[in-house]
C-alpha cells in the first residue's frame, strides 16, 4: 500500500468530504440505496460519500475531466465505488479511517473496504455554489454574508439547481411555484415578465435582484429577463429588506445567484423540443484554465426557437453567459460575470371581459377559451440586455475580510400589444341583444424603453472572537444609477374582434405619448450588521442603514423636470436559539421603504416614502446528518403610509395594509431516491385597513386566497427510470380589491415528470398543467385572466 503522506501532500490539492452524518463515529452499513446520476467523477464521489457517510480523499487532477457513469440500485460501498471508478484507471483504498482514492496500482482484485468512521466534517457548501439535491443550508441573501440559513432569523427558501431541472421549470416564477407565500401568476399566463406576489404584495417593482445586485426598473415594462439555465440557485428572503437592500416592496427579495467557474470540469449540452414547436440547445461548460486551477472559466449559453401559446407568434430567445475566476491565493479571489440575451417574441396574455369568462354574460353566453384578444400582426416584445460585472474578494487575515461587487447593465425593450378587450354596444335599444356581447374592442399600448444601470456594493467584514461570543460585523455602503429613456402610448384605435368569427390584422394607430422623457433614478445606502454567537446557542442579529434616494424626471412634452428626494432609516432584529437536535427557533423584527413619485396637493411637495414592518416568530428544524429542511413561520405584516386617493381622486397618505399568515415548507431527500418538497400557506388576514377612499377599507388590495397548498416528490428506480409529480392548490379570492361579481373557484394543478438516466444521459418529459385545466387566476376592474396552460417540454442531456 502507498504511503499516506505524498497522497496529502499539498494540502491545497486535495478534495476532502465527509457528508451527512452526526459528529458521533458511526458505521457504514452493509448495503444502502444509492442513487447517482452521471456526471462528474468529482461530483460523483462527493455525493457517494454524502449518501453511504464515507471520508474520502482524492486529488482534483486524478479526477479532472473524467466522468462518472450512472449508478442506482442497493449495493454496497464497495460496489458503487467500483461502479464509479471502472476505466478510470483508478481505485480506492482504505487508510485507517479513511478511504483514499488513488491511481491503480495493480490488476488485481480490488482491497475489500473496512467499516469506515467519521472522525471530522468539513462543510463543502457556500452561499454561492451549487447544491446537489433539493436542500441548501448556506444563503448570503438573508445577511451579505456566507452564513448558515438555521443562524438567519427569518424566512428564507433556496429553490436549487437541481430542482428547477426535476420541476421543468422554464421560467423563474414556474421555479418558484413550490414556495410558499408565493402567487406565480396574479395576471394569468404572461409571456412578458415573470410577475409575481409576495406575502400579498406585488414584487414587480423595483425589481429583482442577480448575486446580490439590483435589477432595477420603474414599474414600467423595462424589466430585465432571468434565464434559469444561468442560475445556480434562485433564492427568497420574505419580508421587509431594507436594512440590507435599501428600497423595496414590503413582501420580500428574490435574489438570483448565476452560475460561476468551478474547478472540477462540467462539461454538458441539452437539448429540449415542446409543444409550440419549441426547439432550444442549450450548453455548460466550466473547469480550470492553467495546471494550478487559478484561472477557471464557465461558459453557459442558451437558444431558442418556439412559438407562444397563442396566435401563432415567435418566441426566439438567445443567452450567453461567460463568467471568469481568477485566484492568485487562497485569500483573494476575483470573479468576472457577464450576460447578454436577446428576445425575438410576441406578447401573450390571456384577458378577457368578466362578463362571459368568470361569469356569464346577461344573455347567457361565453368567451370561448380559445380565443386569442392580441393581433400577431402588433403584438411583440423585443428585448435585448447586456451585463458586465465583477465580485471581489480579499481576506486579510483571521479578522478582516473585504468584498466588492459591482454590474452594469443595458436594457432596450420595443413593447406592443393590443389588450383590454370590452363589449362593444350596437344596439344602444335593446342591452339584452346578442349583438351587444359579439364584438369585442381592444386598445392599443406601446412603450419603448432603453436603460442602463450601475450598482456597486462595498463590505468590509470583522470577525471577531472574545470569549463565549463571535461578532460577524460588516459595514457596507452601496449606490445605485439607473437612466431610464422612456416613450411609452396607450389608447389609439384598433380593429373590433369578432367572438365568433375573429379576424387579425388591420390599421392599428397609437395615441400621443402619455409617457416621453427620462428618469434618472439613484440610491446611496451606508449599513452596518452584527451576527452575534454566545456560547454556540444564542444568534443574535442586528443591524441599521440609512439610505438617500433620488428621482429625476426629465419630460420631453413640456421641458419640465422634476426632482424628488427622500431619505430613510431602517432597522433589523432578530435571535435565533440552537437547541439540540436541529431545531432552531427564532423571533425577528424588519423594516423597509420605498420612495413615492406622488405630489401632496396641500405642498406641492413629494410626500414621504411610504413604509412597511414585519414581526415574524418561526422555528426550523434541521435534522444533523439527514438531508433534511422544515420550517415554520408565523408573520404580522404592515404595508405603511402609502399613497391613496380620495372620491376626488386627491392623493393622501394614509395608507394600510395588514398581512397575518403562517407559512410550513418542507424539503427533504427522504432516501438517496427520493426527494419531496412541499409549502403551505395560511393568509386568514390581507386587507386595507387604512384608505383615503372608505370603499376600501376591510378589503383586499390584492387578491390573497385563504389557503395555498403545493407539495411535489420524485423517485429514482435502480433501473434509471424517475417519475415525478406534483399537486399545487390555490384558494377561492374576490379579485383586486375584491371587486369581482363572483368568487373566483379554486383550483388544483397537476405537474408530472417521466425520465430515464442511463451512462451519460438524463432524459426527462415534463408536463406542467397535466389535465389541461383551464382556469381563471384573477379578476379585477371588470376583466379576468386566465392561467396558463398545460406545456409539454421533453430534455435529453448529455455530460461527459
Amino acid at each position: 500500500m502507498r504511503p499516506l503522506r505524498p497522497i496529502l501532500v499539498p494540502l491545497a490539492c486535495v478534495a476532502m468530504l465527509v457528508a451527512g452524518l452526526p459528529a458521533a463515529a458511526q458505521s457504514v452499513p452493509a448495503a444502502l440505496d444509492v442513487s447517482l446520476a452521471s456526471q462528474p467523477l468529482g461530483q460523483a464521489l462527493n455525493e457517494l460519500a454524502r449518501q453511504a457517510g464515507l471520508q474520502l480523499l482524492f486529488s482534483p487532477e486524478l479526477v479532472a475531466g473524467k466522468v462518472a457513469p450512472a449508478v442506482s440500485g442497493r449495493m454496497t460501498p464497495r460496489q458503487a465505488l467500483d461502479r464509479l471508478l471502472a476505466a478510470t484507471g483508478l481505485e480506492a483504498v482504505s487508510e485507517g479511517n479513511t478511504v483514499i482514492v488513488r491511481a491503480a496500482s495493480h490488476s488485481g482484485p480490488a482491497t475489500m473496504l473496512a467499516p469506515v468512521v467519521v472522525t471530522a466534517n468539513l462543510e463543502r457548501e457556500n452561499a454561492y455554489g451549487p447544491v446537489s439535491g433539493y436542500v441548501a443550508r448556506r444563503s448570503s441573501t438573508g445577511s451579505k454574508t456566507d452564513s448558515p440559513i438555521i443562524e438567519t432569523p427569518q424566512s428564507i427558501s433556496v429553490i436549487t439547481a437541481d430542482r428547477i431541472q426535476a420541476i421543468g421549470a422554464t421560467t423563474l416564477k414556474d421555479a418558484l411555484s413550490y414556495t410558499p407565500g408565493v402567487g406565480i401568476s396574479p395576471y394569468g399566463i404572461d409571456s412578458r415578465f415573470d410577475w409575481i406576489t409576495v406575502r400579498g404584495f406585488d414584487a414587480y417593482s423595483p425589481g429583482f435582484y442577480m448575486d446580490g445586485l439590483p435589477l432595477r426598473n420603474n414599474g414600467n415594462f423595462g424589466l430585465w429577463k432571468i434565464e434559469n439555465y444561468g442560475a445556480e440557485r434562485i433564492e427568497i428572503l420574505r419580508g421587509p429588506a431594507s436594512v440590507l437592500y435599501g428600497q423595496g416592496n414590503p413582501g420580500g427579495v428574490v435574489n438570483v445567484i448565476s452560475k460561476r467557474p468551478t474547478a472540477e470540469p462540467v462539461r454538458e449540452l441539452q437539448v429540449q423540443m415542446g409543444d409550440h414547436r419549441r426547439k432550444q440547445v442549450a450548453a455548460d461548460f466550466s473547469g480550470p484554465l492553467d495546471a494550478d486551477g487559478k484561472l477557471l472559466y464557465r461558459i453557459t449559453g442558451v437558444v431558442r426557437d418556439g412559438e407562444l401559446g397563442q396566435g401563432g407568434m415567435r418566441d426566439d430567445h438567445t443567452y450567453i453567459a461567460p463568467s471568469l475566476t481568477w485566484k492568485p491565493s487562497s485569500d483573494t479571489s476575483l470573479t468576472l460575470l457577464s450576460q447578454l440575451g436577446r428576445i425575438r417574441a410576441g406578447a401573450l396574455t390571456r384577458v378577457a371581459p368578466e362578463y362571459g369568462s368568470l361569469v356569464p354574460t346577461p344573455i347567457g353566453t361565453r368567451i370561448p377559451d380559445s380565443l386569442f384578444i392580441g393581433d400577431r400582426n402588433f403584438d411583440r416584445l423585443n428585448q435585448d440586455q447586456q451585463m458586465v460585472g465583477y465580485q471581489f474578494e480579499h481576506r486579510f487575515d483571521d479578522t478582516w475580510t473585504v468584498r466588492q461587487n459591482a454590474r452594469y447593465a443595458h436594457l432596450d425593450v420595443d413593447y406592443r400589444q393590443l389588450s383590454g378587450p370590452r363589449f362593444v354596444t350596437v344596439n344602444d335599444n335593446d342591452a339584452l341583444d346578442p349583438a351587444n356581447f359579439r364584438l369585442l374592442s381592444r386598445t392599443p399600448f406601446s412603450s419603448k424603453e432603453k436603460m442602463t444601470a450601475l450598482a456597486i456594493d462595498n463590505q468590509l467584514q470583522a470577525d471577531v472572537r472574545a470569549g463565549d461570543w463571535q461578532h460577524k460585523l460588516l459595514f457596507g455602503l452601496d449606490h445605485q444609477r439607473t437612466r431610464i429613456d422612456q416613450v411609452s402610448r396607450s389608447s389609439g384605435t384598433a380593429p373590433v374582434l369578432d367572438i365568433y368569427a375573429p379576424v387579425y390584422g388591420g390599421a392599428v394607430e397609437l395615441a400621443d405619448p402619455y409617457t416621453d422623457g427620462i428618469t434618472r433614478l439613484s440610491q446611496t445606502g451606508a449599513y452596518v450588521q452584527d451576527q452575534i454567537k454566545w456560547r454556540e446557542k444564542w444568534v443574535f442579529t442586528l443591524g441599521g442603514r440609512y439610505d438617500s434616494a433620488e428621482a429625476k424626471t426629465f419630460s420631453r412634452a413640456d421641458g419640465t423636470t422634476t426632482i424628488m428626494k427622500d431619505h430613510k432609516f431602517t432597522a433589523r432584529g432578530g435571535v435565533v436559539y440552537l437547541a439540540p437536535g436541529g431545531w432552531a427557533p427564532y423571533l425577528s423584527y424588519a423594516q423597509s421603504f420605498i420612495p413615492t413619485l406622488a405630489l401632496d396637493p396641500a405642498t406641492g411637495e413629494a410626500f414621504k416614502p411610504e413604509t412597511a414592518r414585519q414581526y415574524e416568530a418561526g422555528v426550523r428544524y434541521l435534522p444533523p446528518g439527514r438531508k433534511e429542511s422544515y420550517s415554520a413561520a408565523v408573520f404580522d405584516l404592515r404595508r405603511q403610509n402609502y399613497v391613496t386617493y380620495d372620491v376626488n381622486f386627491q392623493p393622501r397618505q394614509t395608507g394600510e395594509v395588514s398581512v397575518r399568515g403562517i407559512e410550513l415548507e418542507a424539503t427533504a431527500a427522504l432516501a438517496p431516491q427520493l426527494n419531496v418538497t412541499a409549502s403551505y400557506s395560511f393568509t386568514p388576514r390581507a386587507i386595507v385597513t387604512g384608505s383615503a377612499n372608505p370603499d376600501e377599507i376591510g378589503k383586499q388590495a390584492t387578491a390573497v386566497p385563504r389557503h395555498r397548498l403545493s407539495i411535489w416528490g420524485d423517485y429514482r428506480f435502480a433501473s434509471g427510470v424517475k417519475v415525478g409529480l406534483g399537486m399545487r392548490y390555490t384558494g377561492t379570492t374576490r379579485g383586486e380589491n375584491e371587486t369581482a361579481s363572483a368568487k373566483i373557484p379554486a383550483v388544483t394543478i397537476f405537474d408530472a415528470m417521466l425520465g430515464y438516466d442511463i451512462d451519460r444521459w438524463s432524459l426527462a418529459l415534463n408536463l406542467r398543467n397535466l389535465a389541461g385545466k383551464t382556469y381563471i387566476a384573477n379578476c379585477g376592474f371588470g376583466n379576468c385572466y386566465y392561467g396558463p396552460a398545460r406545456s409539454v417540454v421533453a430534455t435529453a442531456t448529455y455530460r461527459w
